[in-house]
């Protein structure tokens, strides 16, 4: 079990997760980015909102980036550009 941070990557600056989520492991974390992920983009689609973050940076309790996610990684492949 370890501890790890969602950080939202948009355009050139990066947003902090202070809170941070206790996970089993990486494979887990990166699970739980993408469900959040989609929901984000779920979010922007059905209030119309253009303005999305590009990614998640995923750390450990260390702050060691273990994964960046690109939010277009969670689309359909016919979606994404």
């Amino acid at each position: 079990m370890g501890r790890f941070y969602f950080h939202v990557r948009k355009r050139d600056r990066l947003i902090p997760d202070e809170e941070g989520q206790d996970l089993p492991d990486v494979s887990a974390a990166v699970c739980e980015a993408k469900l959040s992920a989609r929901e984000l983009l779920a979010e922007a689609v059905h209030t119309g909102k253009d303005d999305v973050p590009d990614a998640f940076v995923i750390a450990d309790e260390a702050g060691r980036t273990v994964c960046t996610l690109p939010f277009f990684s969670v689309l359909p492949k016919r979606f994404r550009v």
